[in-house]
């Protein structure tokens, strides 16, 4: 497969160019790769009005993954959730309809952020369920739909969820369908489940806008993203997906992330996917061999393993220490979890390494404290008002009673424990204090 972004600026820069032109470096080297750094200059195509190198590896990327159109972000995932948004209240606009959207409540902040800036009308699902985890089947959003009125023009599904959980998006894609609505999932941490036999991607479960991060669990470059509009989409929508992504992007896209999703095209149509089942299985029998000696595990996603290390005597972030004593590194660690990340990058001896710094934490007796219930609180504002909202930041032993302005989560895992607008009761305090947040944003009433 051709890499013709990658060809241009490798062209470029063997030209030996004077650069009257952006970045400042002008292809000095002071990091090192600054000589294929390169912004939007005659010949290297308009990143969001493609019509050169970019839109022919786009379209590369579209063969692989099978969408009606692929688009490429170098903002990440977050990016394109904003555009997935827009694309769905520009659907309900075209049907005449207010936009409304239901989303499982661990959806990612940006999902809430940029709900809140498009004035969607959102409808928690899973509520009371876990923070991290919540599972949406397809008996909820038929009953969803079932109840008839002000019926969401959208779903979103967070699909893997960070602990590796995936949902039925197959029976709620078909459900989203026969009632009218589109069917949205984040993807970000499963582009490589295309490349399964047989595929577990969304694009072939029944997503209709999907996000993809290439940078999670593909070997892009950090902030390498696909907006994918499937074989599915509404026609209308695929004219509309670059605009999209340009009301909230950056006008000054990355080149060396551009580069890298090039050549991930061009590595996905070799061996890649072979690497890719060949990790799938090695990790498949390192859990196998875990639960055997006592481990209590969570998730079915191939490529990633998420222990529960409380059944051994030890919170996530204890683990998470001693792993990295053993110069082993989690992607996340909060009080329950560990999650550990596995790519084909990472080699066949990254699982007797990680084997044998597990066997070599001695068990403990088990941790009985859970993370305390949230019952669903109240939303005195909508997320829209509360996020635009004049704000003060207070200590959290402070905030019992006032309206949350913003999330207080970082990333990751970037799951609000509180959505703005709602009230902060005394069972929100109690979940902050477990999850170590000290401080909250809160409107100033």
């Amino acid at each position: 497969m051709k890499t013709p972004i990658c060809d241009f600026v490798r062209s470029y820069a063997a030209s030996e160019a004077l650069r009257l032109h952006m970045p400042g470096h002008k292809g000095q080297p002071l990091l090192g790769p600054e000589a294929l750094d390169i912004t939007e200059i005659p010949g290297a195509d308009v990143l969001y009005r493609a019509r050169g190198v970019i839109r022919e590896s786009e379209e590369n990327a579209s063969r692989l993954f099978g969408s009606a159109r692929t688009l490429y972000s170098t903002e990440g995932s977050s990016l394109c959730i904003r555009a997935m948004l827009q694309l769905a209240q520009l659907y309900a606009r075209l049907r005449g309809e207010k936009p409304r959207i239901a989303a499982g409540r661990n959806a990612h902040r940006v999902f809430l952020e940029a709900a809140a800036l498009l004035d969607l009308e959102i409808r928690w699902l899973g509520e009371g369920q876990e923070l991290l985890s919540c599972p949406l089947t397809a008996e909820a959003v038929a009953a969803l739909f079932a109840a008839g009125e002000d019926a969401p023009n959208a779903v979103y599904v967070t699909s893997p969820d960070y602990l590796g959980g995936c949902a039925e998006l197959a029976a709620i894609g078909e459900i989203c369908h026969q009632n009218g609505a589109l069917l949205l999932v984040d993807n970000a941490h499963g582009a490589y489940l295309k490349f399964l036999s047989p595929s577990r991607h969304p694009l072939d479960l029944g997503a209709d806008l999907c996000c993809d991060s290439a940078h999670k669990t593909l070997p892009a470059l950090t902030g390498g993203a696909y907006l994918h509009l499937s074989q599915s989409c509404p026609r209308e929508l695929l004219s509309m997906g670059e605009q999209a992504l340009s009301l909230f992007a950056s006008t000054s896209p990355s080149y060396l992330i551009l580069q890298s999703l090039d050549l991930v095209n061009a590595l996905l149509t070799g061996d890649y996917p072979a690497r890719i089942a060949d990790t799938a299985a090695r990790l498949d029998a390192l859990k196998t061999q875990l639960r055997a000696e006592g481990w209590r595990l969570t998730g079915t996603e191939p490529l990633k393993l998420t222990l529960c290390p409380k059944s051994r005597g030890y919170t996530g972030e204890e683990l998470g220490e001693l792993l990295q004593q053993a110069g082993i590194v989690c992607e996340f660690a909060d009080p329950d979890y560990l999650v550990l990340m596995f790519t084909p990058a990472c080699g066949a001896d990254a699982f007797p390494r990680l084997l044998d710094a597990l066997q070599a934490v001695p068990s403990r007796a088990p941790l009985l404290q859970a993370a305390p219930p949230l019952p669903p609180p109240a939303q005195v504002l909508t997320p829209r008002e509360a996020l635009l909202s004049p704000f003060e930041t207070v200590p959290t032993e402070e905030a019992l009673g006032r309206i949350l302005a913003s999330p207080s989560v970082g990333c990751p895992p970037a799951v609000p424990i509180l959505i703005c607008g709602e009230r902060i009761g005394p069972e929100a305090l109690r979940l902050f204090r477990y999850y170590g947040i000290e401080t909250v944003d809160v409107v100033i009433e």
